[in-house]
């Protein structure tokens, strides 16, 4: 599994994000992650100034709202983001068939998890990319062998291609059937207990700058 118009600053990054996204398939290293930085638009006064979260792109507090969706998850609860703001969320991308790339992604994730201290953990949310294909079973199947069904909240949200595909559109995710897989983008958001999106990551990323990050989000007030 490897690696869309509106001309507002969010359609602009999603598209972004999406070629980024492709490029990052072959061509790995800061160069993609400092041209997304130049691309979207980081504020710099006198100069490129450090973000203080580490991810492809950032944005300040209450700047970028998250896009609202609410789906069934793998239990049949229906989960939107408003409905998770006890704590901020890691949202991302999976297909539970998948034998590349989201078992590695999956896997660093469950890594990461259980180094954060409990109290600084988020809601894990993952959208399927593969609505013919996640079944309860599947899902079950993939948290187990990625090690991503731990001690902590989790939802793997699905729904009809039509419903899933609002949901791509939003986040910037290209999702493309191929003969024997499903070609897409692969990428991280923490979203803070508020709604809103702070930081976003491509893959590969490095889970020690999401660790971080989500210490920063979760010792922010609510």
């Amino acid at each position: 599994m490897s690696d869309e118009g509106q001309s507002s600053p969010r359609a602009g990054f999603r598209r972004r994000l999406a070629l980024i996204a492709i490029a990052a398939g072959t061509v790995i290293g800061i160069g993609s992650g400092l041209v997304a930085h130049l691309v979207t638009g980081e504020r710099a006064q006198g100069g490129l100034a450090l973000p203080s979260l580490h991810g492809q792109a950032s944005w300040a507090p209450e700047e970028r709202p998250a896009p609202p969706f609410a789906l069934r998850d793998q239990n049949g609860a229906v989960v939107s983001l408003g409905s998770l703001r006890s704590r901020p969320v890691l949202l991302t991308f999976f297909d539970s068939r998948c034998e590349e790339q989201c078992p590695i992604m999956g896997r660093q994730l469950a890594t990461m998890l259980r180094q954060v201290a409990p109290a600084e953990r988020p809601t894990l949310l993952i959208v399927s990319v593969n609505p013919a294909g996640d079944t309860r079973a599947s899902i079950r199947r993939a948290m187990g062998e990625w090690r991503l069904a731990g001690p902590w909240r989790w939802h793997w949200v699905r729904g009809t291609r039509s419903q899933l595909a609002a949901v791509w559109r939003d986040f910037g995710i290209t999702v493309e059937p191929t003969t024997n897989d499903i070609t897409h983008g692969l990428a991280l958001y923490l979203i803070d207990r508020k709604g809103f999106e702070r930081t976003g990551y491509l893959f590969p990323f490095l889970p020690n700058f999401v660790t971080l990050d989500l210490q920063t989000l979760a010792r922010e007030r609510a």
